[in-house]
């Protein structure tokens, strides 16, 4: 295949296969040279295995010269977030608790890309359980951002951006429980999907926040995010969460002229906070749909002032409850300086979670204790029903809805690390998504004056994937964004 390959398409690398210009094996190890070449600088990867990669393209190999393809993903290199499980590998959730542990099962989404023919390439660093916005609180290393490694790559999933921006990877999955998809694809310049709460099965995923944890894609393009759905989307018997549905074709759907639309643009999400270079980045891509024809409407989600606290309130809670199975007795990193059970609980629990961990645990145990569980997590749960509310009246009125995916770029590395509330506000424009349960997608729309990506957040209505996607791809395609890539440098 001519030219270098570290920033082809999904598309493109399908029909290199498909043409034989290219095996999975050399796509592979042309992939595994290139983390080799990069990586120490940005540090997406937890691990990986060569051998074990080599061998998924020789069989893919294999089946192609047989004329057994598996599926839309016979012989692409895909990365996975750690927080998802993948047989006989590494599951460490990017946490001291779990670096031992060696996952027993795949996750659905993993059975999928199985199926597909996906060569599993690596694990991708992230913020410990998930639980961050800039991967700076894993415990294993941190992740930088491609277009400048003294900035963050975004979080939680920090690896799975930098690793797809920085041309390590065409593709990875990453999980999303307040915008940790969007976000990092947002600072890293590439695009990021959160589906609808269900339509991609959550069996695997190492739960931080149940109601809100959706598994996703990020990739190059708008396209290549709808092939990746395409594979990983649908039903699941083992997720009780999951919606009995069958999805469309995701790919027919941007082949189509579509549009023009009537669009929302929430008014909260223009406050104070919002830099002004990301802001007037956000105004152009507005005017662009407007210049199409669509029909801009300025709308109001009343209760969106509240989504910080409820949100925060919400997911530590939930957080409290499924980290209490890492208690040091079974599968988890047990103290050595214990002197009985009850030691060996609590000092376990110490040594194992870092800071953002037990202060988020700590946050959750609190609002479910007797006598504030009415007053916070209740009440929290009411709001969060109005927010749902507030999406399903403006979805009424517009086809879908046109955000910043972040108040400002990539911040420095260590900028935000002593002071939690602001690197909580770093989520303020995706967490509402989460909280309603419905698509959201972040897509370039512009750089900065130094050279930074700045993201245009597009919300959809709940099972509507394949139109928000057509609402991206429209912009997408009129622009050359996605065309332009960082050279990762080491740090000043």
């Amino acid at each position: 295949m001519p030219g270098e390959i570290y920033f082809k398409t999904l598309a493109q690398l399908q029909e290199a296969l498909a043409s034989k210009s290219i095996s999975s094996v050399e796509l592979t190890r042309d992939h595994l040279d290139r983390i080799q070449a990069v990586d120490g600088r940005i540090q997406a990867f937890n691990s990986w295995d060569e051998e074990d990669c080599l061998r998924q393209a020789e069989a893919s190999d294999e089946r192609r010269a047989a004329g057994r393809i598996k599926g839309p993903l016979d012989g692409i290199p895909v990365g996975v977030k750690d927080v998802i499980a993948v047989r006989d590998q590494p599951l460490t959730c990017s946490s001291r608790m779990l670096e031992h542990f060696v996952s027993p099962y795949d996750a659905t989404v993993i059975s999928r890309l199985k199926n597909a023919g996906a060569v599993l390439l690596g694990r991708l660093n992230m913020d410990e359980f998930a639980m961050g916005s800039s991967t700076e609180n894993s415990a294993i290393k941190i992740t930088f951002n491609p277009w400048d490694t003294s900035r963050v790559a975004g979080g939680s999933s920090g690896g799975s951006a930098a690793a797809v921006a920085a041309g390590e990877l065409p593709v990875s999955l990453g999980s999303d429980t307040g915008g940790s998809i969007r976000q990092p694809a947002s600072f890293c310049g590439v695009v990021g999907l959160k589906p609808t709460y269900g339509l991609v099965s959550r069996f695997g995923l190492v739960a931080f926040a149940s109601s809100l944890d959706q598994i996703g894609p990020l990739t190059r393009t708008v396209g290549d995010a709808g092939r990746m759905l395409q594979v990983i989307a649908g039903h699941d018997p083992r997720d009780s969460t999951s919606i009995d549905t069958s999805p469309p074709d995701y790919s027919e759907g941007l082949a189509e002229k579509k549009g023009p639309w009537k669009l929302g643009v929430p008014q909260e999400y223009f406050a104070e906070g919002l830099d002004p270079e990301v802001k007037a980045a956000i105004e152009a891509a507005i005017d662009w749909y407007a210049d199409r024809g669509c029909e801009i409407v300025e709308i109001s989600l009343p209760h969106m002032h509240l989504a910080i606290s409820v949100y925060y309130i919400i997911a530590t809670a939930e957080a409290s409850s499924n980290l209490a199975r890492y208690d040091g007795v079974r599968y988890t990193h047990r103290s050595d300086r214990a002197g009985d059970v009850v030691d060996l609980y609590f000092k376990s629990r110490a040594e194992g979670f870092g800071e953002e961990v037990k202060r988020r645990i700590i946050l959750g145990t609190y609002v479910l204790s007797s006598g504030y569980y009415d007053a916070y997590y209740l009440r929290a749960q009411k709001i969060r029903s109005l927010i749902r509310q507030d999406f399903t009246k403006a979805f009424a009125k517009v086809d879908g809805l046109l955000t910043p995916t972040s108040p400002f770029v990539s911040f420095k590395a260590g900028e935000k690390t002593r002071d939690p509330l602001a690197m909580y506000l770093s989520d303020i424009y995706t967490i509402s998504a989460n909280l309603a349960g419905i698509p959201g997608i972040s897509l370039p729309c512009g750089f900065n004056s130094q050279g930074l990506p700045i993201g245009l957040q597009i919300l959809g209505e709940p099972m509507e994937e394949a139109n928000l996607l057509a609402i991206a791809h429209s912009f997408e395609r009129a622009h050359d964004f996605t065309d332009r890539h960082p050279n990762p440098a080491p740090p000043d």
